[in-house]
């Protein structure tokens, strides 16, 4: 098994393909929830259970299922999930389940996690899918504990119940309004642009293709094909 490919499988959604911040799915909980740090790492760590169990469940099935109905399937997949974590939550962690409110039951429809099935659990195994879906879901919930600290500092003054001296009487409530969420997530999007590497690529074919990790081995074998007829 390829260590370096497993690693990369793993790291691509914590900053290069983080599902927020760079391909710009999932924005409704990511400006929604954020007003605190605790409410960014629940709606996280639960998009990434769900994530995670989905991407492992459909790649075990993707065989299974008939492609005629398969985003069907994958939502039903999905929803199930959602239900599960939504009871858990409702049942240990109430006051959390109330804060994020209908936003937890919308998971289900969550763009990340639909288009890792089909785009990444429908094409390959079972191990690489689970790491991409736990990259991607500490990549989500990364971003969401970043604005809601940001957001929670700036406009509460405190952090995790915490006063902060000075802030917490002076605190700039805009920071936990929508503006405020737009204008913060917009400077995290500007910070991890210029983390990502901005040197054009000199290869062409997979090589250079964002998506070429979605690909199976068959399909990057008929690029590789294509690519050498053109030249």
């Amino acid at each position: 098994m390829n260590e370096h490919s497993n690693w990369y499988e793993f790291s691509k959604g914590i900053i290069k393909e983080n599902p927020n911040l760079v391909t710009l799915l999932g924005m409704c909980p990511t400006l929604a929830v954020t007003t605190l740090a605790s409410n960014g790492i629940g709606m996280g760590l639960a998009t990434m259970f769900v994530l995670v169990c989905s991407n492992f469940v459909i790649s075990l099935l993707k065989n299974a299922i008939p492609k005629s109905v398969r985003l069907p399937c994958y939502i039903v997949i999905i929803a199930g999930f959602v239900t599960l974590i939504d009871f858990l939550m409702k049942g240990y962690l109430p006051k959390l389940h109330s804060a994020l409110g209908v936003f937890l039951s919308l998971i289900t429809v969550n763009c990340i996690i639909l288009g890792r099935a089909e785009a990444f659990a429908s094409k390959n195994p079972v191990f690489k899918s689970v790491l991409d879906g736990l990259g991607m879901g500490i990549g989500f919930t990364l971003t969401l504990f970043f604005m809601g600290s940001i957001r929670e500092i700036l406009g509460t003054g405190s952090w995790f119940g915490f006063k902060i001296p000075w802030l917490c009487d002076h605190p700039m409530t805009i920071f936990i309004m929508p503006a405020g969420g737009f204008f913060v997530l917009g400077i995290l999007i500007a910070v991890v642009s210029k983390l990502k590497d901005k040197t054009p690529p000199k290869e062409i074919g997979c090589a250079s293709c964002p998506n070429a990790s979605a690909c199976t081995d068959e399909q990057k074998a008929e690029c590789a094909e294509k690519e050498a007829e053109a030249l």
